[in-house]
């Protein structure tokens, strides 16, 4: 029997890890540095001395240039400057008898390292030939002079170049020093064990990201940083070589090495002619998006240089001369080269697909490569194919390209990968790979404000990417960078190495994360995960950009209180570690943790209390004012968070957070951040019906008098009622009393049986104290059956008749068997958090297995090992997971539940001839199998329920019923694998109780 972790224990588990971490903190790698002397370690800094770093002349000039920034780092972090020199073999006449040095270098480049190699017999065949590949050892006499030496060797540039800034980091240098304002960690003295460490051949060939959508924030910011606000002569950019010198030791620190330029306004190879070879000095290696071919930036680039229009069929010449003028340019330096064609402007070539055009253009475009780079064999130069949108149907269609070029699939632009290689598309010698996105520009909405993706949710896509083989070539939209800091930290380490992440310790990603960047203890940066995990949790529900006044139910299930206090807290929590840190360590901690998390409450907070402005407004409750109030102040604060963060280190990041993020009219962005509506009640006039009203959970009605949510007439109407039951997630019901005008009043509560329990028997209700909720509960052990009590509350005004309203509780004393265990219908429904199962078999190794944190509410559970081992099954063979659940009711008394099953949004990623399923089965009934992912329609790139605002990504969330027919009592649900990658997070049985709400009912009783 497979067992699920469940995310108590992975939260214990991080704290274990943590206190493991011995203060090194080496986010995924194996740690390689200590900050005390031990047995077989080598002194970097010791009783304020360091050890002398040394390089070959003829080693590239990125690793020279990354070495400074090791010596440099080494001094931040210990306040020792190491001597940095290029030396000869031959280096007696720099070192004394007994000298210990750092000698760095790549192998079959630094003729110093070959004469380490040579004169030490290091071993370094696990490196010899391998990408991006490096090791560390000390030696003994490695050159005259020296008696020791830690070696650090790369197999080629970035090899090198990689385990300096690894060395760095877990010194204590964060790879956001600069991006993100992270402190540096102090240490006196700095050691690395003599038997070293090493990485080999990354995962993921290709690691990079894509500015995009970088106006307003990106560009605005790096208009007033970089230039002196003019841009570029022809394009008016920003985006100089002072600005993506600092972008690409950010991605090298990161052990990323490529990047798709900002495109909008700019021309990469145009704005600054020295960015391009600067690119290629600092080891990075150059491509452009999916709809720029060959190395050119394009709408803007064509409106500079090109003749005609943008149409290889009728301005072939013209067209191909434009792509030579980009590979010409290129052509001297490291680039992975996107083919073929999209419209200008991000939009499809053609409404008809044309596959007899496009292959044309690729095979022209290999011909060009060859004569510009003067060969017969293009295979050895990068190309990639990116199946954008429209152009996945090319290749459905039947189009193939060369089999070296990298076919790059995509996701739906909401983190869902459209489609994976299949067996047969596994053993191209060019590979595959995934072009991912956490901020985007298009339907249904854009989302591109502040972090909205869950890094668990890239985890359950890239796993499954990197179990179809599909690493050749990864890059994330990143749109201005910041603030998917994290985020995309997480996406290029996975990419580094996949084999250190699983489910069972995805969590210690942001935990060790948090004690690297803010010097945190164990709890604390715990806490920080928590924070994370909440506001990430809240933003990918829901993108921010998508947010109404009744996105979240504002009367079932308490829904949108629980919503908010979830928020709340983590706001609190945020900001108690916030008051806690260091001048030095607050502006980082406000970019990263503070400023999201407190933009999301604040922002969720002025839609709900808009919300509720407009319920308490129909509900003629004068505490509507307060709200509309509180809707102006939380719509200033949003402002007032922007400024703070546009203000902090002397105006650094002024521009950053300049992106508007409330009000969308349509998919695109406001011009203008816009309050959302609210009203008044005309406070000094009391409601017609009295100076009290009453409103009940569950009911937007309001009593007394009329209103359209009393009853189905709207009139004439009865008085509230309630039911509740002992199997209640939340154990109560409540009532809230309202000022319905300028009077203030007394009341009271009193029920008519002794088995009600009421929170208050009364209160004052006036205009400065506008509303009182009152929590009515039962004492059980009095109750036998079905029986009602009624609780009158009766306000007495001044001047006025009394005025009463009778509220009627029904209390349902439902008793399950002794000896019982598992759910209990509840409320009118069983609902289940699929992780929280009593029984789970595996299948030929493969278990649903949980990934905690994932999805709306607490995780997600899906069949592992990852990609199912190839293997699908029929209904009833497959690995199972099961729950036992206990029912009172069935749909109105005949014989049947409805069962809703709750799925991460995911499309077929092997074909739609092999759709996604799962199958469910209740006790020995027949499974009952779905494929829940329809087909995608010719021309389309997702199929219908994916699109509009509530549709599968706008909700996060599938959902799919089956009927069932069963009977009150004990049962068992079995769900079933069909198909590997299906991540199912929770499961309502409905017996006839189930209201309306975003998230669904809260989890059952389990007993």
């Amino acid at each position: 029997m497979a067992r699920l972790l469940h995310w108590s224990h992975a939260y214990k588990l991080g704290l274990v890890l943590l206190a493991a971490a011995g203060g090194v903190l080496a986010i995924g790698q194996d740690a390689c540095v200590a900050f005390e002397s031990k047995s077989s370690t080598f002194p970097i800094v010791s009783k304020h001395e360091a050890a002398p770093i040394l390089l070959s002349a003829d080693e590239w000039g990125g690793v020279q240039r990354a070495a400074a920034d090791f010596a440099s780092d080494i001094h931040e972090v210990t306040g020792v400057k190491p001597t940095l020199k290029n030396v000869t073999a031959t280096v007696s006449s720099f070192a004394s008898a007994g000298s210990k040095a750092v000698i760095v270098g790549t192998l079959g480049k630094s003729t110093l390292i070959d004469t380490v190699v040579s004169n030490t017999k290091l071993d370094v065949s696990s490196i010899q030939e391998k990408w991006e590949a490096f090791l560390t050892r000390e030696v003994t006499n490695p050159l005259p002079g020296i008696s020791s030496a830690y070696v650090i060797v790369g197999a080629d540039k970035r090899g090198t170049i990689y385990g300096l800034y690894e060395h760095s980091e877990q010194f204590g240098v964060s790879p956001w020093k600069w991006w993100a304002d992270v402190p540096t960690t102090k240490h006196s003295e700095l050691y690395v064990p003599s038997s070293g460490c090493s990485h080999g051949t990354p995962t993921v060939t290709y690691r990079g990201i894509f500015l995009n959508d970088e106006q307003p924030a990106l560009q605005n910011w790096a208009m007033e940083k970089f230039t002196n606000g003019t841009g570029a002569a022809l394009t008016g950019s920003p985006f100089n070589h002072y600005f993506y010198t600092n972008l690409f030791e950010l991605i090298l620190r990161l052990k990323a090495n490529s990047l798709w330029p900002a495109q909008w306004s700019s021309a990469f190879g145009v704005d600054d002619t020295q960015n391009q070879p600067l690119a290629d000095w600092y080891g990075i290696v150059m491509g452009t998006s999916h709809e720029e071919p060959f190395m050119r930036s394009v709408p803007v680039e064509w409106g500079l240089f090109g003749n005609g229009s943008w149409d290889y069929a009728g301005n072939t010449q013209n067209v191909y001369n434009f792509w030579k003028g980009g590979i010409e340019r290129a052509k001297n330096y490291e680039n992975v080269i996107t083919i073929g064609m999209r419209g200008a402007g991000d939009v499809p070539l053609s409404e008809d697909q044309n596959i007899e055009l496009m292959e044309k253009i690729v095979s022209d475009q290999r011909s060009l490569l060859g004569d510009v780079f003067n060969t017969t064999d293009v295979t050895k130069i990068p190309q990639v194919w990116t199946l954008y949108k429209e152009v996945q149907g090319y290749y459905d269609d039947g189009m193939r390209v060369p089999d070296d070029v990298i076919l790059m699939w995509t996701d739906d632009n909401w983190g869902n990968v459209r489609r994976y290689p299949l067996v047969g598309e596994r053993g191209r010698s060019g590979g595959s790979g995934v072009y991912y996105h956490v901020d985007y520009v298009g339907d249904p909405r854009d989302y591109k404000w502040i972090t909205s993706s869950q890094i668990e949710k890239t985890f359950d896509q890239l796993s499954t990417v990197v179990a179809r083989n599909a690493t050749s070539l990864w890059i994330l939209n990143v749109g201005d960078l910041k603030p998917y800091e994290l985020h995309t930290e997480f996406f290029l380490t996975y990419g580094y190495d996949a084999s250190k992440w699983t489910p069972s310790n995805l969590n210690t990603f942001v935990t060790r994360w948090a004690q690297r960047e803010f010097d945190l203890s164990a709890s604390d940066a715990v806490a920080v995960a928590s924070i994370i995990g909440t506001v990430t949790r809240h933003n990918a529900r829901r993108k921010p950009e998508l947010w109404n006044s009744t996105t979240y139910s504002l009367t079932n299930y308490r829904e949108a209180e629980k919503v908010l206090a979830s928020l709340k807290a983590a706001a609190a929590t945020s900001t108690r570690i916030y008051n806690s840190l260091s001048s030095s360590t607050k502006p980082a901690f406000f970019q990263l943790v503070q400023h999201p998390a407190q933009a999301t409450y604040t922002l969720a907070n002025l839609w709900i209390s808009a919300g509720i402005n407009n319920l308490r407004a129909s509900q003629a409750r004068i505490s509507a004012n307060d709200y509309s109030e509180q809707v102006e102040e939380l719509f200033n604060e949003d402002y007032a968070l922007e400024v703070n963060y546009h203000i902090i280190l002397d105006g650094k990041w002024d521009h950053m957070m300049d992106q508007t993020h409330v009000m969308y009219y349509y998919w695109q962005q406001p011009m203008a951040n816009t309050m959302p509506p609210i009203t008044k009640v005309q406070a000094k006039k009391q409601a017609l019906a009295g100076a009290m009203r009453i409103a009940i959970e569950g009911s937007s009605g309001a009593w007394p008098g009329d209103n359209v949510n009393n009853c189905a007439l709207g009139y004439n109407c009865g008085n509230p009622s309630l039911t509740i039951d002992p199997y209640l997630p939340v154990g109560n019901r409540y009532v809230d009393v309202g000022a319905g005008g300028p009077s203030t009043f007394t009341f009271t509560a009193k029920a008519n049986e002794t088995w009600v329990k009421l929170s208050s028997a009364g209160g004052t209700i006036s205009p400065s104290n506008p509303e009182q909720r009152l929590f009515l509960s039962v004492d059980w052990t009095r109750v036998t059956g079905v029986q009602s009590a009624v609780v009158t509350i009766t306000a007495k005004v001044p001047n006025q008749p009394s005025l009463s309203v009778p509220v009627t509780l029904t209390a349902n004393h439902t008793l399950v068997p002794e000896g019982f265990q598992g759910f209990v219908e509840g409320d009118g429904t069983v609902t289940i958090e699929a992780a929280h199962a009593a029984r789970n078999t595996s299948v030929q190794s493969i278990a649903w297995t949980e990934i905690p944190g994932l999805g709306r509410t607490e995780s997600g559970i899906t069949p592992w090992p990852r990609g199912g081992n190839e293997l699908n099954f029929t209904a009833g063979s497959g690995p199972s997971i099961e729950y036992d659940f206990y029912l009172f009711n069935t749909l109105k008394g005949q014989g049947n539940v409805t069962i809703t099953t709750y799925i991460s949004p995911a499309l077929n990623g092997l074909g739609d001839e092999r759709p996604l399923g799962f199958a469910l089965q209740v006790d020995d009934g027949d499974p009952k199998t779905n494929y829940f992912v329809p087909a995608t329609p010719a021309g389309k790139y997702v199929p219908t329920p994916w699109n509009g605002l509530d549709g599968w990504v706008a909700n996060s969330i599938i959902t799919v019923q089956e009927a069932f027919d069963v009977e009150p009592g004990k049962h068992t649900l079995k769900l079933w694998m069909i198909e590997p990658t299906v991540v199912v997070q929770k499961i309502v049985i409905d017996t006839g109780g189930v209201k309306a709400s975003y998230l669904g009912p809260p989890e059952s009783i389990r007993v």
